[in-house]
């Protein structure tokens, strides 16, 4: 059957155009039940036995969820108890249209073969559509088919010749007027509150119900403490004209009632304005995206420096004294800036946040905190009755709404992850804070790796070239099974030298658009935590057909030079090749064959003439002006039974690592280079910003502190006082100097190239740059690999490859992903260094100031790559005499003066005392100041001798 809708459209040009919809209706459409004789179905979802034991509906039935149901109580659908659920596709559709990653969640539901979620195709269906009455609202129209859809189920079910069971249908809806329009067409219809109340054999799930507006207004009290937020027609005009300014809120780390507001301008216009005290923050959560209003000049404030955190006892008739609290700590500082206000939300950034409950002190109450794991959330309230189970859990909890009249957010449990402290909670919990995308790769993704056996077949060889030949080899770090790269280096007839980097072809076996594709894109990186790797794709690609392991024959992307012996290069060719490589070593591995002079093999041959050409190229790109930085990274020694680590050390780098790093970076430019020859508008680049000269000021004081001048002008600039920048029976200083040059550093970003006109990589001195060389662990490698592939008529192109908005997009989200997870790396860092001080007890160590604070030191522990906070105005010593210089920058303790680069002795321990937020305490030993040093302990705990390196 056809239904068609006419309406004449007005164009661009004035001219009037006739428009035809047609929607088809159908008879066939299955129902989906196993009771069901009636439809001539070929499979069904929703089980005979529909039995959940409830207090109201003590039937067997099936459930139909109105749109705002789904919308707020996806948690609870979530639930394995919730099955047998009917999805009418008005409410899929209406899903879709207001919230994607709720419509993400629930199309994860509906393929769970174990939920039995069917979804009804009601908008096609002869006897369930319904068309839009005049005067009717489309949300009306939709309330009207989800009834409809309803009534024909409860009626099909009823005439089935197969239900001796009386199966029933219930509808779930929150919506007042919709329930009472359901029991006058002889509905079965309750609450979702009412229903999920009624579970008699599962009290549990009631926690997990969002709040209705009526619980929201049931558990706060009646004062006013924040302003209204003003509606978005208002908030669009006012950004419109001026008078408001739209920004990211950014809570602060060390001081809850301080918040920035990030507003993003054009090039380097981008401001930050200040906002400080509860009513000024007005319940924005961190990430937010608000709306801002400037105050008057003289009611501007300056950041404030001291530490405040929110220890959760304040009641809401309690705020404004916090707020006034938070003015008077910063308005007597001397450095203004732009304050502001926020008067409304433009778009909520709320997801699922980690922590730990807070159980109340009021026997019996069901009300709690939830303390977030991020200290830049604010607590929330929520109501359960499993507090005595969850208390010392890591938990999760959703945000629901914030009053005006509440201190705190309201929200609702979703689930428990586990014991606070253990290895497997705690890892959880850094990977979901993170954003990282961790969960087993669907069957749909899987389905579109190869077959198993497989091999190369004549038809792989058409478009590829025959390197199987070639002295191939690998030079990694230790238990490295996800190899990219590979190399070679082979003396050429005419004297020259033959030198190739060979890298894994991934996009062979990803194509694009698919489930496969899609995953990879949306993960895009590989996350390395302490023993633990986070794949971007599945482990057969991973660790097997795409890692060029030795001694197999595996397909590759080359990259392959014509050098002289002065690493000059004459001519490159790019080529898809199949390669066997002849060696798998560990950088350690391949210096001791450079270094074994009785060694004169093929790979060793291979391996001497690949190093000598790394000098030379180094060496030539350090006087272009690279830099070379320095940051400190660890390696843990795990015990191989309990995985507990039971060592820690800086990782030791050989030339072995300079020369891997040499060719990847080469490789990198010259792709760069071809990629953006052939697509000016599209290529996939990668750039540098140089950081604004404010950067450097730490790193120029702390020189100047030591007498040494550093030049920042350009790269060149300060690559070469870097160089020469050493201080008398001061070793290190060097060292010190470069890993606070590091931190003055932008972020490395990926971006389209017809986005945007500045490519140059500042750390790099290089004019173009991109990603080639990691396209297991890294997306932007694969859509490189692409655009190359296109340009050398080894692979066809497809429309999103030269779509310049889209591109610019996935950088966007790839540049993010890097972000986190860098973060959830540094995060997991941190907690095996805990767990290691935790096995180890207090240990003594020398370490250098690294930054001066107001009321502290940051110490670095070389040995370690460690940093901690000594600070000199804790809670239970009386504060000694502080000075603080700000031009230094330097801090005198009664009579001690700490400037950058000082040397100073340190106990290291674990503080555990706060469960959730353990950290890493740090005491002076030396120099010795009365009532500020400790003593050394007498003893250290001797390390166990390490079982394995991982």
């Amino acid at each position: 059957m056809l239904k068609s809708k006419t309406f004449v459209k007005k164009t661009r040009s004035g001219g009037v155009m006739k428009i035809v919809r047609e929607h088809y209706l159908r008879d066939d459409i299955w129902c989906g039940s196993e009771s069901c004789s009636e439809c001539k179905q070929e499979s069904t979802v929703l089980q005979r036995d529909a039995c959940i034991e409830s207090n109201l509906c003590p039937y067997p039935h099936y459930l139909i969820p109105d749109t705002n149901v789904v919308l707020h109580q996806i948690d609870v659908l979530e639930d394995p108890v919730i099955r047998n659920v009917i999805i009418v596709q008005t409410v899929l559709q209406e899903v879709r249209h207001r919230s994607a990653p709720v419509y993400k969640r629930l199309k994860d539901i509906i393929h769970e073969k174990e939920k039995h979620f069917y979804t009804f195709t009601n908008e096609h269906h002869n006897e369930t559509f319904v068309e839009r009455e005049p005067g009717e609202s489309a949300n009306d129209r939709n309330d009207r088919a989800i009834r409809v859809a309803a009534k024909w189920y409860s009626q099909h079910l009823k005439t089935s010749k197969s239900d001796p069971d009386g199966l029933k249908v219930v509808l779930l809806t929150n919506d007042q007027g919709n329930k009472e329009k359901a029991e006058e067409s002889g509905l079965l219809v309750y609450k979702c509150e009412e229903y999920i109340k009624s579970l008699i054999a599962n009290p549990e799930l009631v926690d997990q119900l969002a709040l209705s507006n009526d619980d929201k207004n049931e558990i706060t009290s009646s004062k006013m403490l924040f302003p209204e937020h003003l509606p978005l027609s208002r908030i669009q005009a006012g950004i419109k004209s001026g008078s408001f300014l739209q920004g990211t809120f950014r809570a602060s780390r060390d001081n809850y009632l301080e918040a920035t507001v990030f507003v993003q301008g054009e090039g380097e216009d981008s401001t930050e304005v200040l906002l400080q005290g509860l009513q000024n923050l007005n319940r924005s959560v961190h990430q937010d995206v608000v709306a801002v209003q400037l105050l008057p000049r003289d009611q501007w404030v300056a950041p404030s420096s001291v530490v405040l955190q929110d220890e959760g006892a304040a009641k809401d008739d309690d705020a404004e004294e916090e707020e006034d609290r938070a003015l008077r700590i910063s308005a007597a500082e001397a450095a203004r800036k732009p304050t502001g206000k926020v008067v409304g939300i433009i778009k909520r950034s709320w997801r699922p946040f980690c922590g730990m409950l807070n159980v109340s002190h009021i026997k019996e109450s069901t009300r709690h905190l939830f303390t977030p794991a991020d200290r830049r959330v604010p607590r929330i309230r929520i109501e359960t009755r499993q507090a005595s189970t969850l208390a010392g859990q890591r938990i999760m909890v959703a945000i629901d709404g914030w009053p005006r009249h509440s201190r705190y957010p309201n929200g609702h449990f979703v689930r428990s992850l586990g014991s606070a402290g253990d290895k497997e909670t705690e890892q959880e919990v850094l990977l979901l804070e993170h954003d990282v995308p961790h969960q087993a790769f669907s069957q749909a993704v899987l389905s579109f790796l190869p077959k198993m056996p497989w091999s190369i077949t004549p038809e792989d060889m058409v478009k590829r070239e025959d390197l199987r030949h070639l002295t191939v080899c690998s030079v990694d770090p230790p238990g490295c099974t996800d190899i990219d790269d590979a190399l070679h280096c082979r003396e050429l007839d005419n004297g020259n030298l033959e030198v190739g980097v060979h890298i894994a072809d991934v996009s062979h076996f990803i194509r694009p658009g698919n489930a496969l594709d899609k995953e990879a894109a949306n993960r895009g990186t590989t996350v390395y935590l302490c023993g633990k790797r986070i794949d971007m794709v599945p482990e057969l690609l991973s660790s097997n057909l795409c890692s060029l392991r030795s001694d197999v024959e595996r397909m590759a992307f080359s990259c392959i030079w014509e050098m002289n012996h002065k690493a000059e290069i004459l001519k490159t060719r790019f080529t898809k090749s199949v390669i066997n490589s002849k060696a798998s070593l560990t950088y350690a591995e391949a210096q001791m064959r450079i270094d074994d002079t009785t060694r004169t093999d093929d790979i060793t041959k291979s391996l001497r003439g690949l190093n000598k050409l790394a000098k030379i190229l180094k060496k030539q790109r350090i006087k272009n002006g690279a830099l070379t930085l320095s940051s400190l990274e660890v390696r843990f020694h795990i015990d191989s039974e309990t995985h507990d680590p039971i060592d820690l050390q800086t990782k030791e780098l050989m030339e072995t690592n300079s020369m891997v790093e040499e060719f990847m970076l080469l490789a990198n430019i010259s792709v760069a280079q071809k990629i953006y020859d052939e697509f000016p508008d599209c290529a996939m680049l990668r750039k540098h910003p140089a950081p604004p000269p404010s950067n450097y000021d730490i790193l120029l004081k702390a020189a100047k502190s030591k007498s040494v001048e550093i030049h920042t002008d350009s790269a060149k600039a300060l690559a070469d006082s870097l160089d020469m920048a050493k201080v008398d029976n001061f070793p290190y200083f060097n060292t010190l100097l470069r890993i606070l040059a590091t931190r003055c550093m932008m972020q490395a970003v990926y971006f389209c190239s017809g986005m945007d006109s500045d490519f140059h990589h500042y750390g790099l001195a290089s004019p173009i740059y991109t990603h080639f060389t990691s396209p297991i662990r890294r997306y932007a490698d694969i859509i490189v690999h692409r655009l190359l592939a296109v340009a050398i008529g080894a692979d066809s192109t497809y429309p999103d490859l030269m779509d310049k908005p889209k591109q610019s997009a996935l950088a966007n989200n790839l540049n993010y992903r890097h972000k986190m997870s860098q973060y959830a790396q540094r995060a997991s860092v941190a907690f095996h260094t805990q767990l290691f001080f935790k096995s180890r007890g207090i240990l003594n160590e020398e370490g250098f100031v690294l930054f001066v604070r107001k009321n502290a030191i940051i110490v670095l522990i070389p040995k370690f790559g460690l940093e901690g906070t000594v600070f000199f105005d804790t809670k239970d010593k009386a504060t000694p005499n502080l000075v603080f210089d700000e031009e230094g920058p330097a801090l005198k303790v009664e009579q001690h003066t700490f400037c950058i680069f000082d040397k100073v002795k340190v106990t290291i321990s674990l503080d555990d005392s706060n469960i959730q937020h353990q950290k890493i305490r740090m005491s002076l030993i030396h120099p010795v100041i009365p009532g500020v040093s400790v003593p050394a302990p007498d003893v250290e705990p001797q390390a166990k001798k390490p079982k394995l390196d991982r």
